[in-house]
């Protein structure tokens, strides 16, 4: 049987047989105790001498081992209660005690209490940090997670279809992972980066509403909130919907729930300027990516705080300050900054240069006044302005960015994350969700120096034909919008989707603006193509990604927490010690041969 704390009244008085792990043994000289364990909780054993031979065999176990043990289940004597343990009040006397296997000395710690093995160890022992029960904990509720989004989804009418693993590259924003094909030499299939062209043809092919639970391949590299290699995905799309509001609204509830309902959290929005774009019957904004950009920095705003950008390149348009003699001024004001010693002013003053900033100019409030370096080289009505505008108090702190409207965004952007790390403000029993909408279809490349897709190149540009033939100049191409649509958790983006470019001419049209012509579309996307020619209906999608949204809803800051098998952060299985070489045949079967690196001979 099972260890269930909460039917263990049922079977007192009664022989039952137990079987698990060895969590720890006791030895008090007349009486040894082992602490069983299995998956569902933890039961104290108790073998007397009377029973010589179970009573040598608990002389010898060690953590870890597997048994197997039969006997009377009862309570504890009132002073012998645990309440540590859910069965605490209980015990069960060992009449017979079967070893089932032994366990080498543990590389790792299997409990959750003590010092917590290296995360390259636990990954190399996988299998045995997930004896923990805080890992089995989330693997159950992971499981309980996919039950409650398919449910959702059933319920809303979507049909399950999977599509396949071994397909064609798509320019999905990363690298593929390719697969050579033994039948065909010199051919490849890639790994999916995502289901996107499978699951427009199941609406040219007349599904109204389709998701899979789809495994994702893509050879990015690793960070704190992105597996490396595979991940999954909820992939969801519907048929004759020609705007992004329609796929918001059928989504947004299931992301509301998972918040509250599964994840028990509170959710909130702390962000006035926010507000301004909530939508009628809605608590998530819709706000547009611009806006996002100017008042948060990043296009994946956390709205648990506020501490928006602030604009002051006006009141300093005539300045003499040589530093804010630039296209764009802006300031953050930070609640309580004022007490940031002068150590951690100049950590974040590192942090601002990191980011390409020459340093941090800052305004300091306190009892005494402001306190500043740079308050020398500014006029009474500047810094009167500054604090008027920013709404700084006594106790707070401003600081400043001043150079090009983007790089100042992305520096102050990056700040307010850093800021509200230090200050605490980002309580992970909190959710704060945000639609950024509006998204640029175009964006200048600076490495090649050209204009490439803003994000997906099977987004329907907002304006169709009509906005793509009248965009004549880089900047009016550049002004084009995506109907694309983000969903922003706690600062992470959690879900993307758009309206489909279902048009064989638009989709044609969108590539030769970039300079590719029809074959080169056609060669790509010929099957997708082909398809849209024979009454393709309007559709839009998204596809939330089910282990960053799993990763918040559990608290947890590293996303290989929450994977029962993740590489680790240089892409490599520990435990299965994968990539790996292979022999020779399976190379000369599918037409391969290695090209050694020159930095390697």
């Amino acid at each position: 049987m099972r260890i269930l704390a909460n039917e263990s009244h049922n079977f007192l008085g009664k022989t039952i047989t137990v079987a698990g792990w060895v969590n720890s043994r006791r030895d008090h000289g007349g009486l040894i105790f082992i602490d069983l364990r299995d998956h569902t909780d933890i039961l104290q054993l108790v073998i007397t001498p009377e029973n010589a031979e179970s009573f040598k065999l608990a002389e010898s176990v060690r953590d870890e081992y597997v048994l197997t043990a039969t006997g009377k289940m009862r309570e504890r004597a009132p002073e012998l209660i645990n309440p540590n343990i859910n069965t605490g009040k209980i015990e069960l006397v060992v009449e017979t005690l079967t070893l089932l296997n032994k366990s080498a000395p543990l590389p790792v710690n299997t409990h959750d209490d003590g010092e917590k093995s290296s995360e390259e160890l636990r990954l190399k022992y996988r299998f045995l940090d997930l004896r923990r029960p805080s890992m089995q904990t989330i693997l159950k509720h992971r499981s309980e997670y996919y039950r409650f989004i398919r449910n959702y989804m059933y319920d809303h009418d979507f049909t399950e279809i999977t599509t396949p693993i071994l397909a064609n590259s798509s320019p999905e924003g990363a690298r593929d992972f390719l697969v050579p094909s033994r039948l065909h030499p010199g051919k490849f299939y890639a790994l999916p980066q995502a289901p996107q062209q499978f699951k427009q043809l199941l609406m040219v092919g007349g599904v109204n509403k389709y998701f899979q639970i789809a495994p994702c391949f893509r050879d990015e590299d690793p960070r704190a909130d992105r597996l490396y290699g595979d991940f999954y995905q909820l992939d969801c799309e519907m048929a004759f919907v020609e705007n992004g509001e329609t796929i918001r609204k059928e989504i947004e509830p299931l992301f509301i729930s998972l918040a509250k309902d599964f994840g028990h959290k509170k959710l909130v929005m702390r962000s006035e300027p926010a507000k301004q774009y909530l939508e009628k019957d809605s608590i998530v904004p819709r706000l547009p990516y611009d806006f996002a950009m100017e008042t948060y920095g990043v296009d994946k705003p956390d709205l648990r705080y506020g501490m928006e950008l602030i604009d002051l390149t006006e009141i300093f348009a005539k300045t003499d300050f040589k530093v804010f003699q630039t296209p764009c001024v802006k300031a953050l004001c930070v609640k309580n900054g004022a007490s940031l010693t002068r150590r951690e002013i100049d950590e974040f003053t590192e942090k601002a240069r990191k980011l390409g900033a020459g340093g941090l100019a800052y305004i300091l409030y306190t009892d005494e006044g402001e306190k500043s370096p740079i308050l020398k080289f500014m006029t009474e009505a500047e810094i009167k302005n500054v604090q008027k505008i920013t709404g700084a108090e006594t106790g707070d702190a401003v600081f400043f960015g001043a150079d090009e409207r983007g790089k100042v965004n992305k520096i102050l952007g990056e700040l307010r994350i850093n800021f509200a790390d230090h200050f605490k403000l980002k309580n992970p029993e909190e959710v704060a969700y945000a639609w950024i909408i509006d998204f640029p279809f175009y964006e200048y490349d600076e490495k090649n120096r050209k204009l490439d897709f803003g994000h997906n190149p099977f987004s329907m540009p907002k304006g169709g034909l009509e906005a793509l033939n009248n965009a004549k100049t880089d900047a009016e191409k550049l002004s084009i919008k995506a109907d694309q649509y983000d969903m922003v958790m706690n600062g992470y983006e959690v879900c993307s989707g758009a309206v489909r470019n279902y048009n064989p001419e638009i989709m044609y049209k969108v590539f030769n603006i970039l300079g590719y012509n029809n074959e080169y579309v056609e060669s790509r996307f010929g099957g997708m193509l082909n398809a849209f020619k024979f009454g393709a209906p309007p559709h839009a999608g998204c596809a939330p990604g089910l282990d960053r949204i799993f990763m918040v809803l559990e608290g947890v800051e590293n996303i290989r927490d929450i994977v029962a098998f993740p590489k680790n952060g240089s892409g490599v299985d520990l435990m299965m010690n994968s990539p790996s070489d292979v022999d020779q045949v399976q190379l000369d079967e599918t037409h391969l041969a290695i090209i050694p690196d020159e930095d390697m001979v």
